[in-house]
Order: C-alpha cells, then structure tokens, then sequence
C-alpha cells in the first residue's frame, strides 16, 4: 500500500457533521482532507436527480427551526445563508384528523408569551387546552436556565418517556396531538409513547428561548446537496483541502494510536482524524487493534434506528397554497410544497411519515396511494388533481432510537491520541437532527485547534 504525502487532518465521512467539521478547520489554515464513501456528499441530507422530472429530489425532509444557530454559522461560513429564509415567527398550519384546517400563529413577543398569545387565538383547541399549556411553563424555564448556565438540571427523568412528560404536567388530550406529539415526532424521529423526554425538552427549551424567532420554521431555497454539501467543498477546495468521494477509507489504530488511514490502496498519517460516519459504520471504519475504543464501538453497534418514509408526488395542477401543513394522526404527518425550491411552476409536494417503522417494509405503490388518499382527505384541492409521477425515499437508518435505556452516545474526545468522532450520534444532547450533526463537526474543529 502506497504511501502519500499527509494533510494535517483526515476526516472520514462527508455528512454534514463531516463537511462542518473540515469547514472549520480549513478556515483556519488547516490542510484538510476528507474521504466519503458514498457518490454524493451530505449523507443522510442529500439529494438525487429524479430521472423523470429531472428535479433534485431530496432523501427526506429536514426540519430546520430559527434556534439552529450552529447551522446557520455553518452556512454562514461556506456562503449559503441566503438559501435558507426564516420566518419572522412560529406558524404553521394544521389539518386534524377531522379534516378541520386551522394556522398556530404567534405573534412577535418575547418568549413564551409569544407562544401562549398563539395558543389563546388559535381555534384548533379551547381554553381547557389553552390553560393546559401554561403548565409547561416553569419546567421550561428551567431547562433553558440548564442551558444557559449549567446550573441545575433538565427537569426530565432519563427513564421517562416524552408522553409520561406531557401527562405529568398535565397537558390536555387535544393539546398533545395538534401540538406537542407532532412536534415530538418530528424532532425526535420518534413516537411520544417511546422516545425519553429530556431530549425533548431541550428542544423545547431552544425553541421557545428569548427570541421568538427561535421557534420559526427556517425554509431552505435549494435541494440539500446544492444547499450544504456543494457549497461546502467548494469552500474546503479553496483553502487548499480535498475532497474525495466514493472513496471509503479506514482508520487502522495499532499501539494505543491511529497508525494510518487507508483509502483506494494508498495511505495517509495525518496528524489528527475526525472519524464522521454515522454510528452503523463505525465498525467499519476503525479497525485494526481497537481495544481503546472497545466501548464506544459496542454502544454503536447496540443503537437502534428509527425510519424515515417520504413519498413524493407530482400533480398535474397547484394543490397547496402554503409551503406546508402539518397533518396529525395520519401515517404522513407533515406535507411541503416544493415551489419554494423549483419556483411556481412545480407541482411536487413531500410527504414525510417519521418514526415510519410500520411503513418501511411496504411497497412504493402503497404508499404513494396512501399519501395521496390522506392528501385527498386533508386538502381539498387534491381531490381533482391527477398525480404524474410518484417517488418513495426510505431512510431506513435516518436516526438513533432515543427511547430510554438507549446506549451512552460518545464524547467528541477518544481515548486514542488525536481521533475524535463527530456525528449527530455522539452525545451533543440533541437529537439526530442538521442541528446536532454540525454542532458534532464545530465540536470536533475545536478539539483539535
């Protein structure tokens, strides 16, 4: 295996966790380069052409809130915050089971009262379940005083689920499904009956914090390949990094070190490797002698996955007047219209089902009859239209389980001498979103410099 003249740092992967992680490091001088083994960058935020319509198609829908400061920074970085527009505040519209339509809006007042003047006019639930909300609010608090200054706790048990939560501070039945459950599933990639609440409530902590803002849906303008990973290797490529794809790598580790990375029969002895993979490649990816790290490759390998479903449908005509809707208690649980990314003209709309356990294993046509029966039911303009084309993603490893009793998610820092993970497995405290990927990345640029 030949040898070859070595950067300072190897990064394995190329997600976003990865392509944050070299971003950072190549803005300050550092010679940088970075292996994934797939075709395309961005990982499990990416994107395909679709061979009929010639759309990018993203591999799912990717939640973006206003409180994402680490992603912002990130395409602040590679110069990409002008793709994504942010609301001035949380709204967004619902459709209950019943197929009664109704929009949350919350006005531009400091947080949480934003958010309890949006409940008090929003006609989706009555005052019972109005009051209910005003019970949150203390544990809220202190779990966004937690975050600010690490003093106390977040007011959550690790053995309680996010449904046990929500029943202990007494929040209604109506209240929880137009609201905190679908919330919940979205963020957590995971029903409320099973997913541990303390990551919840960090969510909810940085959601609704000073700045109502925090809790606006942020809405990219490009499919996510265009949006993160391009921009990003342009940026590395330009301050003297290179990035390599399909190109998988492995990180031999031989006397309590990383003895060198190997990819395409060459090798590398950088001075440092940010090993980005995602945790169900982690026991590929290291090899050798890797007694050191015994513990965090036998956590990865017990996480479990959660799914990811989205069917994407194109209509002959316009079926949706706003850029989503959030449909709770069906398997499809939020739909978006993709105009905001291919212009007025388009007819495709995302249908995502997360925690789609009970979807993955069935067929591309019954799904897409199921999203388009549910579409039908919940948005009237559907009815009449005729869809041209159906396309179904599966993600069936999109996210860890985070119910209780999950493994420990790993530190930034190894016990081997400059080998450091990043990825939105490792233990940011936020669950498997863009969010906690690039705040692995940042986390991992600041270890080394």
């Amino acid at each position: 295996m030949q040898a070859r003249p070595s950067p300072d740092v190897v990064v394995v992967g190329g997600g976003l966790a990865g392509l944050t992680a070299a971003a950072a490091l190549a803005s300050r001088g550092v010679r940088v380069r970075v292996f994934e083994a797939r075709p395309v960058l961005g990982g499990r935020a990416s994107s395909f052409t679709d061979p009929v319509t010639g759309e990018r198609v993203d591999n799912g829908q990717h939640l973006m809130l206003g409180c994402y400061s680490e992603t912002f920074a990130f395409l602040e970085r590679i110069g990409a915050r002008s793709s994504v527009r942010v609301e001035t505040t949380l709204e967004v519209g619902m459709v209950d089971r019943a197929g009664r339509s109704s929009v949350l809006r919350c006005p531009a007042l400091p947080s949480p009262l934003h958010l309890l003047a949006g409940l008090a006019r929003w006609d989706a639930v009555g005052w019972a379940d109005r009051l209910s909300a005003l019970a949150v609010a203390r544990p809220l608090r202190q779990a966004q005083r937690f975050l600010r200054t690490g003093e106390g706790s977040l007011p959550a048990s690790p053995g309680e689920t996010v449904s046990a939560w929500l029943e202990r501070h007494r929040q209604s039945a109506r209240l929880r499904e137009m609201l905190w459950e679908p919330l919940a599933l979205a963020a957590l990639n995971q029903d409320a009956r099973e997913a541990a609440a303390p990551v919840f409530v960090r969510v909810l902590a940085q959601m609704f914090g000073p700045d109502p803002r925090d809790s606006a849906i942020a809405v990219p303008l490009l499919p996510l390949t265009e949006l993160y990973a391009e921009p990003a290797q342009r940026y590395i490529e330009a301050r003297g990094g290179h990035v390599s794809t399909s190109a998988p790598a492995r990180v031999r580790i031989s006397g309590g070190r990383v003895e060198a990375v190997e990819a395409g029969g060459e090798r590398w002895t950088p001075a440092a490797v940010v090993v980005a993979v995602p945790w169900f490649a982690l026991d590929d990816t290291l090899v050798g002698e890797t007694g050191p790290v015994s513990s965090v490759l036998a956590a990865a390998r017990a996480m479990r996955p959660s799914p990811i479903v989205t069917a994407n449908l194109w209509f002959d005509r316009p079926v949706m007047e706003v850029a989503s809707v959030g449909l709770p208690g069906r398997a499809f649980q939020w739909v978006f219209d993709k105009r905001q990314v291919f212009g007025d003209h388009a007819s495709h709309l995302s249908c995502v089902s997360s925690g789609a356990a009970a979807l993955v294993t069935r067929s591309n046509e019954e799904l897409a009859a199921q999203a388009r029966d549910e579409l039908a039911a919940a948005l009237p303009a559907v009815a009449g239209a005729k869809v041209l084309r159906a396309v179904v993603v599966r993600e069936r490893r999109a996210t860890f389980s985070l119910a209780p009793g999950e493994p420990a998610r790993p530190s930034t820092r190894t016990e081997i001498p400059g080998l450091l993970l990043a990825g939105d497995w490792t233990g940011t405290g936020l669950p498997a979103t863009i969010e906690g990927a690039v705040l692995s990345g940042h986390r991992a640029a600041e270890e080394l410099y």
